[in-house]
């Protein structure tokens, strides 16, 4: 079957997209508003931009209200931000923390996320997560304005923290890091276990 994407409705296109596209890494950012609201939300349209200046990539699809998700509005705001990498002991609380609240209430709060000081950004960082980056806001690409339009976000990683027992020879030991990924749906995939294949 091929389909035109002239021919779908947007919420379709989005279907199509996100069950190919998979799986997806997910990035958990933290940011706090200019009012002191510490927000934590997922995005699964996540990865590197570049290495050398080390710079991540998220997009926000812009939402069917006018207004941004709370997450880029705080980084307007304030430009800070750390981006957390979900595994299996943290994705239920990164899934709770998708709840529609308002700007006023914290997403740590609600879903009791275990939180402690950054090292140099103002945002809180999740306590139990294994990898985080601590980031600053770069640029923000906006694709359009209407629903389903994408805002690419561009992160300045100014620190980066690994859990010690995955930290091996300046590198994430792959095998321990039990990292989640998006498919489509309600769906996940995890990564208990994995193969190599050497480049030729």
């Amino acid at each position: 079957m091929n389909i035109a994407t002239a021919e779908l409705l947007t919420p379709d296109i989005y279907k199509l997209l996100v069950g190919g596209i998979t799986p997806r890494p997910i990035a958990w950012i933290s940011t706090r508003s200019d009012q002191g609201i510490d927000n934590i939300a997922p995005y699964s349209f996540f990865s590197v931009a570049s290495v050398n200046p080390p710079i991540l990539s998220y997009t926000q699809v812009n939402p069917q209200t006018d207004s941004d998700k709370d997450t880029l509005t705080n980084l307007l705001a304030t430009k800070e931000c750390v981006v957390h990498i979900v595994n299996s002991e943290t994705m239920h609380k990164m899934n709770l923390s998708c709840a529609g609240l308002p700007p006023e209430q914290s997403e740590f709060e609600f879903a009791d996320i275990a939180s402690e000081p950054s090292q140099l950004v103002t945002p809180l960082s999740v306590s139990d997560v294994p990898v985080r980056y601590e980031c600053r806001l770069r640029e923000v690409i906006r694709m359009g304005d209407q629903p389903g339009s994408g805002s690419l976000v561009l992160l300045d990683v100014v620190s980066v923290f690994v859990a010690d027992h995955l930290y091996q020879d300046g590198k994430v030991d792959q095998q321990a890091l039990d990292s989640v990924g998006k498919m489509g749906g309600d769906f996940y995939s995890f990564t208990k276990h994995l193969d190599t294949l050497s480049r030729p």
